[in-house]
């Protein structure tokens, strides 16, 4: 859809959304700063973190660039920003130097232009979803702290956030690398040993046999949340989803697997062996099981092949971990009969065969019960 025909989403409140907003935490007037030391705050820290004053319309960015203006809105677009008219002053200079940057490895043929704008939106998706996760902790950290409202916590971190940005865009390219580095490993290097191990127990003829990589997929969720979340309040909802999110992230990455999302009530997660996948199943079913906080936990893992795309993974291996998960009794851990197969001989894990079950998508399924036998599997510190 052309541009055009959208309304235009202007990245910066008007002041008169800045005095509505503020009417919500003024009460006295009198006693609070004036509304114009909350704009020009908020003035100040936008400058700060673009580099500069809005001089610059979008026709010139494409210019200064050196593309289309319709090449220059896929890409803006791509990172998840709003759109802008012809007529608006809404880049900086800063902005021409760093748009430059993809185009030019374009140029290089370094990338294509799909990758470029794949890539792109990588960016521009988990940036945003990170921007909105670490204001909520700030704000959270801040109502609890000082004693505000919500709406005066937002208002207030106006004035914390620029003494915050050096050190958490330090972490963040930190994190970056480390990230990198690891996925290079987990993604490429190690891919051909995974497709070797995933051999064992398959006759090459699986739905899943075309697919590139071999991961042990897991899934983990809490029984009966939706009934739960209907009877909680903002805070006691948020603290249970906090405490089954941190302490799932927490067993996964100890165990040396993956986080690949969470969804309300439930975590996925791959790992490179299926030994690392059953540790880490185990794992989670014990400690959630162990926090009063937490209803009862469901969890399946299954060992097989992926395709990794967006950051997310796919393929019947996924979908079918997802159906044994909810056909579990809450406290088990289920896997498949070929996932058994390649765990049993090692003294560490306990199955128990259960009754066959009609499972959509895959016909009759015999799941597995997974136990804990030898050891004590991952340990928390």
């Amino acid at each position: 859809m052309d541009e055009e025909l959208n309304p235009a989403a202007p990245d910066e409140p008007t002041d008169q959304e800045f005095d509505e907003a503020l009417d919500v935490v003024v009460v006295d007037p009198a006693e609070a700063p004036a509304r114009s030391d909350y704009r020009g705050a908020a003035k100040s820290l936008e400058s700060l973190l673009l580099g500069g004053e809005r001089t610059l319309k979008r026709r010139d960015v494409a210019q200064g660039v050196g593309l289309s203006l319709f090449s220059a809105r896929k890409l803006w677009r791509a990172l998840g920003m709003p759109n802008f008219t012809d007529d608006d002053l809404a880049f900086t200079s800063e902005d021409l130097e760093h748009l430059k940057i993809l185009p030019g490895l374009v140029r290089e043929g370094v990338l294509t232009e799909d990758a470029a704008i794949s890539v792109t939106r990588a960016i521009g998706q988990m940036t945003d979803r990170m921007v909105v996760w670490q204001v909520e902790a700030l704000v959270e950290d801040m109502v609890a702290t000082q004693g505000i409202t919500d709406a005066e916590a937002r208002v207030r971190l106006v004035n914390e956030l620029p003494r915050l940005i050096e050190p958490l865009e330090e972490m963040l390219v930190y994190s970056w690398r480390r990230q990198l580095s690891a996925g290079v490993q987990r993604l490429a290097v190690r891919a051909k040993e995974g497709l070797e191990a995933s051999e064992e127990g398959r006759k090459g003829t699986e739905d899943d046999a075309p697919l590139p990589l071999a991961r042990a997929v897991g899934f983990a969720d809490l029984v009966s949340y939706t009934s739960l979340s209907r009877r909680m309040n903002e805070k006691t909802l948020a603290r249970l989803v906090q405490t089954f999110e941190s302490m799932c992230a927490e067993v996964i990455s100890v165990g040396g697997g993956r986080l690949v999302k969470t969804v309300g009530d439930e975590v996925l997660y791959i790992a490179e062996t299926p030994t690392a996948g059953a540790e880490i199943a185990l794992a989670l079913s014990r400690e959630i099981a162990a926090d009063e906080r937490l209803p009862e936990g469901r969890v399946a893992m299954v060992w097989g092949r992926v395709l990794s795309r967006l950051g997310d993974i796919y393929g019947p291996t996924v979908n079918l971990a997802a159906r044994l998960t909810a056909i579990a009794d809450p406290g088990q851990v289920l896997v498949d009969e070929l996932t058994a197969g390649v765990l049993g001989s090692d003294p560490r894990f306990v199955f128990e065969g259960l009754e066959a079950q009609n499972v959509r998508g895959f016909g009759e399924i015999r799941p597995v019960a997974l136990r804990r036998g030898e050891g004590t599997g991952i340990v928390l510190d």
